[in-house]
């Protein structure tokens, strides 16, 4: 297929975004960077981008079909830099905001609307390609609508919509598919939530439009679904599981989500619904830890992760929990992990495949395999993680 596509006439425009600040707030726990006082905080706390690193993730994956490509793009750190370190072909659109860009981490929701504007208008897009999260896709749909074809690929720490690919590595994939014609177009929601409420643990999320995004069911992220009240018992049953066999003198890293929560309420502790509390001797001894301060707390200590899974999307790690990082993970362990999940949910995500997405692609790859998921008291499933 590759041969065919090589020997095609056509060469294809791409137009190409990158929020160099989207997910800064994941790993020292600011749940989102949406504000100038958030992202500020965020690079206090250590926070380092990591958009230009997941774009270089995908370009790599497209070297294969490079001399078919052409990208628009925006200059510097959106965009150029990265098409340049890696040889593409480009052309950077123009306008006084980007006057700055070049190494500025400073960008705005204007920033994106604006290029997207940009790109839109133009007659020669095939795709318009950004990565952010789903701040920057409701950026993306103010000014695109409908009217051309679009793609995320995931940088952010929300990633409810379902315009995103899983993962960089498979954006590139979906493209090519959707060059050659392989793949339709479909509606896809943009969702967001009110970052605010989400840091007072508050999940409050809104509709804000669709985009027309290329469609493989296999590649292609679901919207996230909410837990519904059926699933209350079985939260209470699987809380019950877990507290039983909990292990005196060892920590506990408790992830978001009401499914874990119901362990903290069984134990008349407060937890934090959206962010990471550290769990000894069934008492909770710290909350809402960014990866520093897990770091801090689990040095020389017996630990263990509890985590549970997104509704429709599978994602154990990459999504909502950013706070776990690879450094977090490798000093944890794997083995050292607990996913639990209620029936209802697990049976809503496509044949029972559960996802990690850390931003580190070769830890990815060794955490891939089949992993024990307690569903019930007494009943578990045996998933298969890629």
């Amino acid at each position: 297929m590759l041969k065919n596509f090589m020997n095609a006439s056509n060469n294809f425009t791409i137009g190409l975004i990158i929020n160099p600040i989207s997910g800064m707030g994941g790993s020292v726990g600011l749940k989102g960077t949406d504000g100038e006082d958030v992202l500020q905080q965020a690079i206090e706390l250590g926070a380092e981008p990591n958009a230009i690193n997941r774009a270089r993730e995908f370009l790599k994956e497209l070297l294969s079909i490079r001399p078919k490509l052409k990208f628009i793009t925006c200059p510097g750190i959106m965009g150029s830099s990265i098409l340049e370190e890696l040889n593409y072909s480009y052309e950077t659109i123009s306008h006084p905001l980007f006057a700055n860009v070049k190494d500025d981490l400073k960008t705005t929701a204007e920033h994106t609307i604006i290029s997207a504007e940009l790109i839109k208008n133009r007659n020669d897009i095939k795709l318009l390609v950004f990565f952010g999260g789903d701040g920057t896709a409701r950026d993306v749909v103010k000014a695109v609508n409908k009217d051309i074809p679009c793609l995320g690929i995931p940088t952010g720490v929300k990633i409810y919509s379902s315009v995103f690919s899983l993962n960089p590595r498979i954006a590139a994939s979906i493209v090519i598919q959707f060059l050659w014609d392989e793949i339709p177009l479909r509606e896809s929601e943009v969702l967001d939530i009110d970052e605010e409420e989400y840091r007072k643990g508050n999940l409050v999320s809104k509709l804000y439009g669709y985009l027309l995004t290329p469609f493989n069911p296999d590649f292609t992220q679901r919207s996230k679904m909410g837990t519904p009240d059926s699933d209350l018992n079985n939260q209470e049953r699987i809380a019950k599981r877990i507290v039983e066999e909990f292990e005196k003198d060892t920590c506990y890293l408790l992830g978001p989500g009401t499914t874990i929560k119901a362990i903290t309420d069984i134990l008349n502790q407060e937890k934090t619904v959206l962010g990471i509390d550290l769990l000894l001797n069934n008492r909770i001894i710290a909350h809402d830890l960014n990866e520093r301060r897990i770091l801090e707390h689990i040095n020389g200590k017996k630990v263990k992760i509890i985590t549970s899974l997104i509704g429709r999307q599978g994602f154990l790690f990459g999504r909502g929990n950013l706070q776990f990082t690879p450094q977090v993970l490798r000093k944890i362990g794997i083995e050292n992990v607990i996913i639990i999940a209620t029936k209802f949910k697990l049976m809503n995500i496509p044949d029972q495949i559960l996802r990690i997405d850390t931003r580190d692609p070769q830890l990815d790859d060794e955490l891939k395999g089949f992993y024990r998921v307690i569903v019930d008291y007494d009943e578990m499933k045996i998933c298969k993680v890629v």
